[in-house]
């Protein structure tokens, strides 16, 4: 199972800590949307490529 991680703002250790639970034992791809300018198509192709996707704010 693939998992895509979006993260809205830089995770803290909390949400580090819930990303290495979730993840464990699966295949993860994290994407940064809290950078100058997010490849948005490559975050298309990534949502499409995963099983579940998770939102980190």
């Amino acid at each position: 199972m693939k998992i895509l991680n979006i993260y809205r703002s830089e995770p803290d250790a909390t949400t580090k800590k819930l990303v290495e639970i979730v993840t464990r034992d699966r295949e993860s791809v994290e994407f940064d949307l809290n950078v100058d300018a997010p490849d948005y198509d490559k975050l298309v192709d990534e949502i499409f490529a995963a099983d579940k996707t998770i939102c980190w704010w």
